[in-house]
């Protein structure tokens, strides 16, 4: 007797929903063009720009793991490997677009304007890096695992109910999208239309965590189909694809057609912060040397190399330009007045209780000795 067909077939069902998630791509490893179609309209001075930004990226990524090792900087997460990822998505805001960044994220920050000397004392964890200026459109980089995109959430639906075709832009890692914050916030966003771009930098690991270990989606774009949005995965070290994803991802919402989730393919070369965190421990040597071939600053030199926008020369002068930038910003930040209990204890409250009065006076008599 023949076996009976089941009406069924859950495999299929998977197979047909991974199959709709592929990888966007321009640019291959050696920087060739690949995907004419999706080639970004940029203009030479554009392509320039947003390479002297990676460039800048990859410098200040370096020296703030030396400032950091010399006691200079505090709390910091490094980010070369992930300056296409980064930058790239970015370039496609607007000045008047809003930022909410993780704490992986302070290069879009500064991009975006907040100072460099600001973004140092910030991670010192001084207050005077999070008093940010009423026309930047940013709020300071978001420590919990995934809040920033809540926080998005709200600040999209509030684009969207005062009438502005401006965008909301906010990262998180794989690990963010393993959270409950992560599911609300699409969901909720997804539920107003609200004017958001929201952006997952999977860059394989959840601090030690590999990526497959956290959820049998075999994308993390596909996590959108629950929220009832667009979903989009693209080659996170391809920082033409990724600038072309984010632009029609930018552009889309701020129609009003309402949200779009991003997972750009990355990885980062260093630790996952610099406070204890070994790579070595849960990252092979092969990993790191597939994904060193893939490096997005390498694939964008030779392409713009080709098209005579780019020189060795012209990469150095802009090394040096970051290096004397970094230098001024972390004597600045050096300048600022250390941070007293008694400071602490003001910020408390806008109006102080009489509790907090008397403390404030306590160690204001202490701090005078």
């Amino acid at each position: 007797m023949a076996k009976k067909q089941k009406p069924i077939d859950f495999n299929q069902l998977m197979d047909e929903v991974n199959a709709e998630f592929p990888t966007y791509q321009v640019l291959d490893q050696e920087g060739k063009v690949v995907n004419k179609d999706l080639v970004p309209d940029l203009s030479d001075e554009e392509l320039v720009e947003l390479m002297t930004r990676m460039v800048w990226s990859r410098v200040l990524d370096q020296r703030s793991t030396a400032l950091n090792r010399q006691g200079r900087l505090g709390f910091y997460a490094p980010t070369a490997g992930q300056e296409a990822s980064q930058l790239a998505s970015h370039f496609a805001m607007e000045k008047e677009d809003y930022l909410l960044p993780g704490y992986r994220d302070v290069p879009q920050l500064v991009q975006h304007g907040l100072p460099l000397k600001e973004a140092f004392l910030w991670s010192r964890g001084h207050a005077g890096g999070n008093m940010y200026a009423e026309d930047l459109h940013a709020m300071p980089p978001q420590i919990i695992i995934g809040a920033q995109y809540i926080q998005a959430a709200g600040v999209a639906l509030g684009m969207k109910k005062r009438g502005k075709k401006n965008v909301v832009f906010t990262y998180t890692g794989d690990g963010g999208s393993s959270q409950g914050d992560f599911y609300e916030a699409i969901n909720f966003a997804g539920a107003y239309q609200a004017n958001g771009v929201f952006i997952i930098q999977n860059n394989g690991f959840a601090i030690s965590t590999p990526r497959e270990k956290q959820t049998a989606a075999k994308t993390l774009a596909q996590k959108a189909v629950a929220a009832g949005i667009p979903g989009i995965q693209v080659d996170g070290m391809d920082p033409l694809a990724v600038y072309a994803v984010a632009k029609e991802a930018r552009d889309w919402a701020a129609e009003g057609n309402g949200p779009v989730l991003i997972e750009t393919l990355t990885y980062r070369y260093g630790p996952h912060t610099l406070s204890g965190d070994d790579p070595t421990r849960y990252r092979s040597k092969e990993m790191d040397g597939e994904w060193q071939a893939k490096d997005p600053l390498i694939r964008f030199r030779n392409y713009l190399t080709e098209k005579g926008l780019w020189s060795e020369e012209k990469e150095e002068q802009i090394i040096e330009e970051t290096k004397e930038q970094i230098k001024t910003a972390i004597a600045e930040a050096d300048k600022v007045g250390k941070q007293k209990v008694s400071h602490f204890l003001k910020n408390m409250f806008e109006v102080q209780p009489q509790s907090i009065k008397e403390q404030i006076a306590i160690y204001e008599a202490k701090e005078s000795k």
